[in-house]
């Protein structure tokens, strides 16, 4: 046998070498050192007369120390390298592949051109990124100067009742639940009445603290309005309550674990009184805030109390509907959700053509127009629209109460049309000659 001087070997290759070692010395069967290697019989009589040829350093891997051959060329790896570095430094992996095939004709795995560009250093994996440090902050000092607010979706009533999500107020001074509502989607309108509950209870907070949702902000400042305020933002403007929208998740961390203690201790009294509907759940709500308020409360670094009492010229009624401007047409008529709406004539509304009025949406629908607060009659001139439009945008968060609203109105359509299906022939012909003679007696 030959030296086989030092080597560097594999834990498989260690394994063949022992028991290749115990077939030479007859303490093995070449079928059983087959059958413990997994290889056939042939493989192991090629790796006995190695390792008596060679030694150990037969049985070691001839591939090791040589260039793949389908290992790509180095004059490609260098082009691909100067191209990201001239034109795409900035860019993700994944993204700068697709450039350079789409513009350079360079076809390369991403996972190759990861490589390379994390050995020339235009890349830092995620395995040795700097960490984000989400140091705690101090509370606030007094109560009601900060509360942080969050909705969770979660199987509150399990499998007993729909899935829903939870409205949560906390204020950041004490950690206590101030305002809790089990409703069906994060809308403005839910956040409407939660906030009306909140505000008749203790009054109106310095600011509240939110996520980024759509309902609490306006990504871009020239949105269609060109407001740069949502609806809720309005109200609060209007009650002169400051609202805060939190970087991350971890910066409103009261809220959110209030959440987990809410999904441990909430789900499981609901169980045990065998609530199983939110209006139930809304009833047995302030007992539940009471007990948590108890157990988990504390009082505030300053004795103060930051609320503010209601003004008697801030009509909540008002303030907490869905507002839009629409200019009134020299008909006295405006358009709002594609149905129009006629002012009745009169000599208040009459020099009015023209001007700028405000559209006030309550929850239950009803609709009120309003120029400078006063009140103007209105109607319902031409209905045309569905519930929900085509094409409709709707936020992740209502995603689900949308489409339990599109069943019931795909529901209600398809009644109707049942109905008129089961009309005789004699039944349309009479409804048809009753809507003729309306039309002919209509004065032109």
């Amino acid at each position: 046998m030959k030296d086989a001087g030092n080597l560097t070997m594999s834990t498989k290759e260690l394994d063949r070498l022992e028991i290749i070692g115990r077939v030479l010395e007859r303490r093995l069967t070449q079928w059983k050192a087959a059958e413990q290697l997994r290889l056939s019989l042939r493989q192991v009589e090629r790796l006995c007369r190695a390792y008596r040829s060679d030694g150990a350093a037969g049985l070691v891997s001839r591939k090791r120390g040589r260039r793949s051959n389908r290992k790509l060329a180095a004059a490609l790896r260098e082009h691909a390298v100067d191209l990201v570095r001239n034109r795409y430094a900035d860019f993700g992996p994944t993204l700068a592949c697709e450039k350079l095939t789409e513009q350079h004709g360079i076809e390369l795995s991403r996972e190759t051109l990861r490589r390379w560009m994390i050995d020339a250093g235009f890349w830092i994996p995620r395995s040795q990124r700097q960490r984000r440090a989400h140091q705690p902050r101090h509370r606030r000092s007094c109560f009601g100067e900060l509360v942080q607010i969050d909705g969770c979706d979660h199987a509150w009533f399990e499998d007993r009742g729909p899935k829903c999500t939870l409205l949560v107020y906390v204020d950041d001074a004490t950690s206590q639940l101030t305002e809790l509502r089990f409703v069906a989607s994060e809308s403005a309108f839910d956040y409407f009445a939660s906030t009306r509950g909140y505000l008749e209870q203790h009054g109106k907070p310095v600011a509240l603290y939110s996520d980024k949702a759509s309902i609490f902000r306006i990504a871009s400042s020239d949105a269609a309005h060109g407001t740069g305020i949502t609806q809720f933002g309005r109200a609060l403007s209007e009650l002169n309550i400051d609202i805060v929208c939190a970087n991350t998740p971890q910066a409103k961390g009261r809220v959110e674990r209030a959440h987990l203690t809410l999904q441990d201790r909430l789900v499981k009294e609901l169980r045990l009184r065998a609530i199983s509907t939110p209006e139930a759940g809304n009833a047995y709500l302030p007992l539940f805030q009471a007990d948590y308020n108890q157990r988990f409360g504390r009082e505030p670094l300053s004795p103060h109390d930051a609320h503010r009492p209601l003004r008697d010229d801030e009509d909540l009624d008002l303030i907490f509907t869905w507002q839009e401007v629409r200019k009134l047409s020299r008909n006295l008529t405006f358009h709002y959700k594609r149905v129009m709406y006629l002012v009745e004539p009169g000599p208040e509304t009459l020099p009015l053509a023209g001007e700028r009025c405000r559209v006030h949406e309550r929850v239950d629908g009803r609709i009120e127009v309003r120029h400078a607060n006063q009140l103007l009659p209105c109607s319902v001139f031409f209905d045309k629209a569905p519930r929900v439009p085509q094409g409709a945008v709707v936020a992740n968060k209502r995603l689900g109460a949308v489409l339990s609203q599109i069943r019931r109105d795909q529901q209600e359509r398809d009644r109707q049309r049942l109905a008129r299906r089961s009309l005789t022939t004699r039944q349309k012909n009479r409804i048809r000659g009753v809507a003729l003679r309306a039309d002919a007696s209509r004065p032109p």
